[in-house]
């Protein structure tokens, strides 16, 4: 999937994915940290974080596949490079929103361990949420460096 209608898939994909990750890690971190966030929301969160991790490798095959048409850059290396490391992050989101819905599920039957786990998982998911946050917000910048250059208002 390297063209969607006459247009690059990589562009269309990569906002989808800065969108989708970006409110994936606002809601992992809401939910770790908030309780009635964690009740109403859990689901939802879970469900992001597996579109997000099915539709990140093909916004980074559609950018692979895109900067064999574009001339060689040492900013468009850079952002193929950071583009790759997108789906460890996603996949972090993922472990983290698998673990905040199974104590949402069924973290009674830690037992006296529910609380401990609650804050650890609590800490993983702003951990995990603030950094995919940062780390997308690195790649969308050097990928508006390569498309852009010096271009300035």
């Amino acid at each position: 999937m390297n063209m969607i209608g006459e247009l690059p898939a990589h562009p269309l994909l990569v906002h989808a994915i800065v969108v989708l990750a970006s409110l994936t890690a606002v809601l992992t971190i809401l939910c770790g940290v908030w309780t009635a966030a964690r009740e109403r929301l859990v689901w939802l969160t879970l469900a992001l974080s597996v579109v997000t991790v099915i539709l990140t490798p093909f916004a980074i095959e559609a950018g692979e596949a895109l900067i064999h048409q574009l001339p060689k850059s040492p900013v468009l290396r850079e952002h193929a490079e950071l583009g790759d490391t997108a789906i460890f992050f996603v996949i972090g989101l993922l472990v983290v929103s698998l673990a905040l819905t199974f104590l949402h599920r069924w973290g009674t039957r830690l037992g006296d361990k529910e609380k401990l786990a609650r804050v650890v998982v609590a800490v993983l998911a702003v951990v995990v949420g603030v950094a995919t946050i940062y780390q997308i917000v690195r790649i969308g910048h050097t990928g508006a460096r390569a498309v852009w250059g010096g271009f300035s208002l």
